[in-house]
């Protein structure tokens, strides 16, 4: 199973067949509970995650004291890849969504295949730059854009990564509350449950069954 899911997953998939085998070796299985801290923000840093099931969330605590989610990690993405690199800590909370199960590639066991397979550097180097790009972005729209540009630009985000083409729409697959899709672009809830209530007026979107889908794109992207 962990070999079937390292070539799943979009972060290994390029890797040979022996690359994935030494992987495989040096992983190390995990559960955690819906709600639960796989570790704190400034932990020292262990290694690195692969989702096997589940949902993972990375936050960040702000100046007023609110958390700030930063993003989701889904099954067969990576997460905490920065600590590889200088034995840094962790940058941001994990918590599970849900139950989860995970695999931790430590650091030290990494590094011995790095220096071995200098392609596993380099496709690390990509993925952290891709959310080093998603940090400034957010970063951007916080100061210039205001609440419904930014509530916007979020679900175009979540369409773009969780999003599920359905015959009435594009389904996002996360169970989010409105307090966290909040806590994700520096809002209060009851500010985007207006701007989300907006939406539904001009049927951009709509609820079901604790799911978001999105009716229309063009239209969302207007406000952006």
């Amino acid at each position: 199973m962990p070999e079937k899911l390292l070539k799943n997953s979009k972060f290994f998939s390029n890797l040979e067949e022996k690359e994935i085998k030494e992987i495989k070796e040096i992983m190390r299985p995990r559960k955690y509970n819906e709600g639960e801290i796989i570790f704190f923000e400034d932990e020292p840093g262990e290694g690195l995650f692969l989702v096997k099931s589940g949902k993972v969330k990375l936050t960040k605590m702000v100046e007023s004291g609110d958390e700030q989610i930063l993003t989701i990690i889904q099954p067969g993405n990576v997460f905490a890849e920065v600590v590889l690199f200088g034995n840094a800590d962790y940058p941001a909370t994990a918590v599970a969504l849900e139950d989860s199960k995970l695999y931790l590639i430590r650091s030290k066991d990494m590094e011995k295949l790095i220096k071995d397979k200098p392609s596993i550097a380099v496709k690390l180097l990509d993925l952290m730059s891709k959310r080093l790009r998603r940090a400034q972005k957010l970063v951007r729209d916080m100061g210039l854009k205001d609440t419904t540009c930014r509530t916007a630009s979020l679900l175009l985000y979540l369409a773009q990564e969780y999003g599920v083409k359905r015959s009435n729409g594009i389904r996002i697959d996360l169970k989010l509350t409105q307090q966290e899709l909040a806590n994700m672009i520096g809002t209060t809830r009851e500010t985007i449950s207006r701007v989300l209530n907006k939406f539904k007026e001009k049927d951009i979107i709509k609820t079901a069954h604790k799911k978001m889908i999105i009716n229309d794109l063009e239209q969302l992207k207007d406000f952006i």
